[in-house]
């Protein structure tokens, strides 16, 4: 059952975005770990702002597309959080393997047909 409309995800796509953001600060991780967390933050604000739905502003990327890379990025920060510089500091390692099962989440209860 999908029942994460666009707009919904949309707001949930800025959410992750400032989590990624501030998580280093909040969570008292530092070094490839925070460099990693800014630099998603960057890149899913890119894709955000540039995803046809609702709250995208430059509307270029079709929203099913955006899913497809989230189906791909969900899995890989669960990798990412193996990593010896990751799992080294116990709160990155947390906080890697959540984000990726919740963008897993996420993606599987997305509508992605409904934006187009």
């Amino acid at each position: 059952m999908r029942f994460i409309a666009a707009r919904l995800h949309g707001y949930l796509d800025y959410l992750t975005v400032l989590i990624f953001l501030i998580a280093p600060s909040v969570l008292g991780f530092g070094g490839i770990a925070a460099q990693l967390s800014w630099l998603l933050a960057g890149v899913h604000l890119a894709m955000t702002l540039i995803t046809r739905f609702p709250l995208g502003v430059f509307q270029r990327l079709a929203f099913s597309l955006h899913g497809w890379v989230e189906r791909i990025v969900g899995p890989t920060l669960i990798a990412i959080a193996f990593l010896p510089a990751i799992s080294a500091e116990r709160t990155a390692f947390v906080f890697f393997a959540g984000m990726g099962l919740v963008i897993i989440a996420v993606g599987w209860l997305t509508d992605y047909a409904e934006a187009g």
